[in-house]
């Protein structure tokens, strides 16, 4: 396991900033007292949380061209039938997978293909599990074409902590199934939009890991 690389300006903010801490603590108060100790554990706990929080495991993905991977870590909040009108334009299935702080916060392709549609959008900052975050929060859209011509949506959504979201997708380049779509801070959920015929293979809450679980098969 490493740090992913969205981690090390963080990590290095927060080190400095409790290095800082410390030290202005034994300024003022030289003596060492339970306060101090107390401290030091609280800011090696912080520390160690926000380190693993930007933890990059080593793992071996799934690849399967008739497959829909999962673009996430976390637990699936949501499979219904929707209308999407963004970029499918039409019914589709949609299932929304919630990322925790204490998930892997990376972003994967669920599947090979062409990035035909990829679009940032502001807004608000909804707890992720909110039914509406999905089009009201802070968000990114990633439309992906099949060589069979299937066109699946994904779409990163921040949470109520969740502040940035990096996506490294690129409209006219290639998706790759289970290498990084991007990365989103601090809670946060990712959708997926798939055709109607799919055949689903997750159930609600049911635990997935992202570049890993089949979310549906076509």
């Amino acid at each position: 396991m490493t740090i992913h690389k969205e981690g090390y300006k963080t990590i290095c903010l927060i080190f400095s900033l409790s290095a800082f801490i410390i030290l202005a603590v034994n300024y003022f108060l030289p003596q060492q007292i339970i306060i101090h100790y107390l401290l030091y554990i609280a800011l090696g706990v912080f520390n160690g949380f926000i380190i693993r929080f930007f933890r990059f495991p080593n793992k071996k993905r799934t690849q399967d061209e008739n497959a829909i991977i999962c673009g996430a870590d976390g637990k699936v909040v949501a499979i219904e039938e929707v209308e999407e009108n963004e970029f499918i334009k039409g019914p589709c299935i949609q299932i929304s997978v919630f990322m925790s702080p204490n998930n892997v916060h990376i972003n994967w392709y669920p599947v090979d293909g062409d990035i035909t549609y990829y679009k940032y959008h502001p807004g608000k900052f909804l707890v992720a599990w909110h039914p509406k975050s999905s089009t009201l929060n802070e968000r990114t859209s990633v439309g992906i074409r099949t060589k069979t011509n299937k066109t699946i949506l994904v779409r990163q959504i921040a949470g109520a902590v969740a502040r940035r979201i990096v996506c490294y997708a690129n409209e006219g380049h290639k998706a790759k199934q289970g290498q990084q779509l991007g990365f989103i801070k601090f809670g946060s959920r990712v959708d997926h939009f798939i055709p109607l015929d799919a055949k689903i293979k997750v159930k609600l809450n049911e635990a997935v890991w992202g570049g890993q679980t089949v979310l549906a098969s076509f």
